[in-house]
């Protein structure tokens, strides 16, 4: 889905929002709510410019507009691969950004992420999977590592992985996989602004993404072994 469909779908109140390059932010209003909307387009990679801007939106609507709720709109290939932007540090770029949203939600904004494109790797860690509750769209695009990728960090055989793959979603890309481990909460279709507002309406009750990895099959062990460590701590 193109962006422009989908803001016009999300915000059937009208919505304020300029695009410069692969970037665009503004206001959205859906059902009387205003909300501040952040995302990128055309699978962009985030680069240090890029990620420095987006955590600046961040800030301003902190500083300018307390408790309004925040939208991240995802499409990204993930942080941009250069030399340039590893020898002027990325990480720490990314690693603002990432602080910036954990402001946002720590100063009373509901931050919630939706994919509707590509997110791939540190591009989605750092930006829509820090949020209270990430969403996606069926057709969108998600993986951290792929399995050439994962074979060679882990050194576990490729044909291993695949293998692994094709029973459990912690070693498979796709969004069904990520719905399945929690880490997307639910997947909307239909009345996108519905989607939305009941999102904003839902109780922020901590990570359930540990119990929703369990509840749905994708991860048997994160909330048990969590709990095991949170009491033996005590």
């Amino acid at each position: 889905m193109d962006v422009t469909t989908l803001l016009d779908r999300l915000f059937p109140d009208g919505h304020d929002i300029a695009a410069d390059g692969v970037y665009f932010d503004g206001i959205g209003r859906v059902f009387g709510t205003e909300v501040a909307v952040i995302g990128t387009v055309d699978n962009t990679p985030i680069g240090i410019e890029l990620a420095f801007r987006m955590a600046g939106a961040v800030l301003e609507v902190v500083r300018r507009h307390p408790g309004r709720p925040i939208l991240l709109l995802v499409d990204t290939q993930g942080q941009r691969l250069s030399h340039r932007d590893e020898l002027l540090g990325i990480n720490g770029y990314m690693a603002h950004l990432a602080k910036c949203i954990d402001l946002a939600r720590r100063n009373g904004h509901r931050v919630l992420g939706l994919v509707y494109g590509q997110a791939v790797s540190g591009g989605f860690l750092a930006t829509s999977l820090l949020a209270d509750r990430c969403y996606a769209l069926p057709d969108a695009e998600i993986r951290v590592m792929n399995l050439p990728a994962m074979a060679r960090v882990t050194k576990i055989p490729l044909e291993r992985l695949t293998e692994l793959s094709a029973s459990s979603p912690v070693f498979a890309p796709g969004v069904e996989n990520y719905r399945r481990m929690g880490a997307i909460a639910a997947l909307w279709q239909g009345d996108l602004a519905a989607c939305l507002a009941e999102a904003l309406a839902a109780p922020t009750d901590g990570d359930s993404r540990r119990a929703l990895g369990e509840e749905r099959g994708g991860r048997q062990l994160a909330r048990k072994v969590a709990d095991r460590v949170r009491h033996d701590a005590a």
